[in-house]
């Protein structure tokens, strides 16, 4: 009986702790975590066939998604996502978390979006996903 009053007193003062609120995140995914980590678990010569390699590639597909209708919106132009190709991006990814193990992959990607080659549109072709 003395157990089961101790158990339930610890699960009514649990409940009782506030909860801490996190941060709101603007980016999240396999594009934060740390390189020296996730070099050891990329293997470029296997491509798509490594869930690493998948994982970095779509993070970056979303990613660079995302900078698109930034860059339509705002510059009308965007980067061509066929040149970012799946061989590309993980060898990217993969050499620059080699050279920094304590960085994260999303400053090479960052780093790279704005020397990227982008195609221009006139305004009237660009488009806003939120608009109905």
């Amino acid at each position: 009986m003395r157990s089961l009053c101790a158990a339930m007193l610890a699960l009514v003062l649990g409940a009782a702790v506030p909860v801490a609120q996190a941060e709101p995140l603007v980016t999240k995914g396999i594009g934060l975590s740390k390189c020296g980590k996730l070099a050891n678990d990329m293997n470029p010569s296997e491509g798509l066939d490594n869930v690493s390699n998948v994982l970095v590639f779509y993070w970056i597909q979303g990613y660079l998604s995302a900078a698109n209708i930034y860059l339509l919106n705002e510059y009308t132009n965007y980067i061509n996502l066929d040149t970012a190709t799946d061989a590309k991006m993980i060898k990217l990814v993969y050499d620059f978390c080699k050279a920094n193990p304590d960085k994260t992959p999303i400053y090479v990607v960052v780093k790279d979006t704005p020397d990227t080659e982008k195609i221009d549109v006139k305004e009237s072709e660009v488009f806003d996903p939120w608009e109905q």
